[in-house]
């Protein structure tokens, strides 16, 4: 206990990735689970259930995304901008003679996308959602809105999978080129299209 900067680096780090559970289990949910939902209910029945689960769930699903984000910025400050002892600036992790190390691309290419993903969330999505649940919204734009809400949702979780990489790989894998980037993301895309795909015939399959 007397390493403070071990210390503080564990509990920022718990508090990424705890976050980082609430925030893209909630995007999933949204995408898996409750978007093939709303297309099986009919008006009276999402009056019913919204108004009660998505201010919750999205409550959840915001706050778990800027805790995220925050949180990562200072684990970022701390492992690759600062040095005990010596102060501010770009440690051995981030770059060396060589320039960027690998393991600073990764963090770099991770963050990229989680950055996209938070403000998709909280500039995009959040506001449509409010405007909605609100009904502040006038009926003709309500169409354009979700239309909106749901291609940041879906941009959002598709960039998941790869940025999920990202972060774990500078400590997990060694390698960055333009094959392996290109190969996560693809791998990234095809997982997340074949669980969107599913998620309508788990709905028929749960009936059955």
């Amino acid at each position: 206990m007397q390493d403070f900067y071990s210390n503080f680096n564990l509990f920022f780090r718990w508090l990424h990735v705890i976050a980082g559970i609430v925030w893209i289990g909630h995007l999933y949910f949204f995408n898996f689970v409750n978007v093939p939902l709303q297309g099986a209910l009919d008006d009276a029945a999402k009056k019913a259930v919204n108004p009660q689960l998505l201010p919750r769930a999205l409550w959840w699903f915001r706050w778990g995304g800027m805790i995220t984000f925050l949180a990562g910025i200072v684990l970022f400050t701390s492992f690759y901008m600062y040095t005990p002892g010596a102060g501010f600036g770009p440690t051995s992790l981030f770059n060396d003679a060589e320039g960027l190390t690998a393991r600073a691309k990764w963090i770099l290419l991770g963050m990229s996308f989680g950055t996209i993903m938070w403000f998709n969330v909280w500039f995009i999505i959040w506001p449509a959602q409010k405007g909605l649940l609100t009904g502040k919204i006038p009926a003709a734009g309500i169409p354009a809105v979700r239309k909106r809400a749901l291609m940041a949702s879906r941009i959002n979780t598709f960039l998941s999978a790869p940025m999920l990489f990202g972060m774990l790989a500078p400590a997990h894998y060694g390698g960055f080129n333009a094959a392996s980037v290109l190969g996560t993301i693809i791998l990234g895309v095809v997982a997340v299209a074949a669980s969107i795909r599913s998620s309508y015939k788990v709905g028929k399959l749960a009936r059955d």
